[in-house]
């Protein structure tokens, strides 16, 4: 079994109000020094059987078409050790 990591992220010139939120927050909080704040989404997933390319790439399929919006999300698959 593997675990595979998909992070979804808003793309650069998409606005994030919620990370804008956290930002001003922060020192309200006594937490200094943070310039910019994005916040995203983290999804883990468990493969069953071993992890082939074949599987990697429908995992990638199902990144752009359900875990993100690939019109303002940029997404990211990794496997985890």
């Amino acid at each position: 079994m593997a675990r595979v990591v998909v992070d979804v992220m808003p793309k650069p010139e998409i606005l994030d109000p919620q990370g804008k939120a956290v930002l001003g927050a922060l020192p309200r909080l006594g937490f200094d020094g943070v310039s910019e704040v994005r916040q995203g989404k983290r999804f883990e997933l468990e493969i069953d059987g071993e992890l082939t390319p074949a599987r990697l790439a429908e995992v990638n399929q199902m990144a752009e078409t359900l875990l993100s919006n690939p019109v303002i999300e940029d997404y990211a698959v990794r496997v985890l050790a």
